[in-house]
């Protein structure tokens, strides 16, 4: 048995109970990475809290005999955020999945950390109401997976990220106090700690109860389907509906290769042919949803669409989007092994940079598939590679790269909803400058002093909160020392 096990386990147990603190090294095997499984590591120990005051104590314990620890939800996030510490504890939330309550009139709902981000929806649908933001894996990822990584979607486009549907935090300090941020109304005067604490990655604190804006379902939905037989005719579709002042709920786009997975996985039945398809939902009042969608299909036309299809009901809006909520997946079915990558650029510069991936993939022989939120220019290449072979998955790691510095240069950002995590971490100053980095982390050393919580994650180096902001003239001693390496 390890020395956290020893150390730690019984107290933990006893905070828990015995059959919630895990250390058989294959038992803690299921927890060694998140949905990104190019990062491993097995934690010393992983525990399962049925309640906030015993994340709390839990905490509190790590805190006290100095053991960093992670915070886990579903373990869906896409860039090792919640990456375990070979020397620490896992904080595993999924037993705390409860809706505590649902408000109609004042359109909120309190829920657990725990709780799938669907199941939120299901929760209100009987008082009309909907829990907006929507990731493709709505139906397993967690709601504080969400806050941590301020996921968003494919409907965020008209109804915004999790930070604009989350009005309170009931959260676990690094130190193991339970606190609040915000008042759960969304317009709490003062600094904005809750805005800061959601997106943090889990380097803040710890999500114990989530207050939730809940949405009322629109009156009418209208979804189209638009076959191109490029994808710059698909791009200026995009821009063309945005300049016309529409805002759909949603604009995904999928290439080809994309395409041909998702018909392998689950037989999508798109258009044959199609070099790009465009999904373009609008939804809101029944007769404004009729002129938008009689507009944009005119645009589409205009644009080169061969084929429109228009859902004519629920199931045919289901399936429409099976392929695209299906692509990451099934994009196993043509590759041995991919990664997925997560960048923004503006709208109007999708046309330069999909140019500008094809090339780099034409050039590397290394195949890209792209899906994306068209509307607000996040991209999600997935590049493709055999893991058999040793020298594939570096090569694929050096265009995934390259995207990531394409999207910088056309004035973007190097993740839209995925996060930093351990994955992209070395990418971080390329976007932001040397004092950019040092506010950052005189923030984060403002919650976490002791860097216990979630440690290792977002920041290119190791900076301690004790260290003078500033450029570092000498290897950090966890450099030096070989524990850690700096980019």
């Amino acid at each position: 048995m390890n020395r956290i096990a020893t150390e730690l386990g019984p107290a933990l147990a006893r905070i828990c109970g015995p059959a919630h603190v895990i250390s058989d090294p294959m038992e803690l095997a299921t927890y060694e990475c998140d949905g990104l499984t190019a990062h491993r590591c097995r934690p010393a120990l992983a525990v399962l809290p049925a309640a906030a005051q015993e994340v709390a104590q839990v905490v509190a314990a790590c805190a006290a005999a100095g053991v960093p620890f992670v915070a886990r939800g579903s373990g869906t996030g896409l860039s090792g955020g919640a990456l375990p510490h070979a020397d620490g504890v896992l904080i595993v939330m999924s037993r705390m999945r409860a809706v505590l309550e649902i408000d109609p009139v004042s359109r909120r709902a309190v829920v657990e950390p725990g709780v799938t981000n669907l199941a939120v929806s299901k929760a209100a649908e009987p008082y009309g109401l909907f829990y907006a933001p929507d990731p493709s894996s709505q139906q397993v990822c967690s709601v504080g997976g969400n806050v941590a990584e301020n996921s968003g979607g494919a409907h965020c486009l008209k109804n915004g990220f999790t930070v604009h549907h989350v009005t309170g935090l009931e959260i676990v300090t690094p130190q193991g106090e339970l606190t609040w941020l915000g008042d759960g109304t969304g317009a709490a005067p003062g600094y904005d700690l809750l805005g800061a604490f959601i997106g943090s990655e889990g380097t803040l604190g710890i999500a114990t109860k989530v207050v939730v804006r809940l949405t009322p379902i629109p009156e009418a939905v209208t979804t189209l389907l638009a076959a191109f037989t490029t994808m710059g005719a698909g791009g200026t579709a995009v821009s063309d509906i945005i300049g016309a002042g529409i805002l759909p709920a949603a604009i995904e786009m999928m290439d080809a290769l994309a395409i041909e997975a998702a018909e392998a996985a689950v037989a999508c039945r798109y258009p044959e042919g199609a070099a790009a398809v465009l999904i373009v939902e609008l939804d809101g009042p029944a007769g404004e949803v009729e002129l938008e969608t009689a507009a944009v299909r005119a645009i589409c036309e205009r644009a080169g669409a061969y084929e429109i299809r228009a859902a004519q009901d629920a199931a045919e809006r289901a399936a429409i989007w099976t392929g695209r909520k299906s692509a990451f997946a099934a994009v196993g079915r043509i590759s041995p092994a991919y990664i997925v990558q997560d960048g923004v650029v503006p709208r109007t510069a999708l046309g330069d940079v999909l140019s500008a991936i094809a090339d780099l993939s034409a050039r590397s022989g290394i195949r890209v598939a792209n899906v994306f939120h068209a509307g607000d220019g996040n991209l999600h290449p997935l590049v493709l590679f055999d893991d058999a072979d040793p020298a594939a998955g570096p090569a694929a790691e050096k265009v995934s790269g390259a995207i990531l510095d394409l999207c910088i240069e056309h004035g973007g950002s190097i993740t839209g909803e995925h996060g930093v995590g351990v994955d992209k971490a070395r990418y971080l100053p390329r976007m932001f400058s040397p004092d950019d980095l040092d506010t950052m982390q005189l923030v984060r050393c403002a919650f976490d002093p002791a860097g216990l919580c979630n440690p290792g994650k977002i920041f290119p180096t190791p900076r301690l909160c004790g260290e003078v902001p500033g450029v570092r003239r000498a290897p950090h001693p966890l450099v030096a020392s070989g524990q850690l390496e700096q980019f």
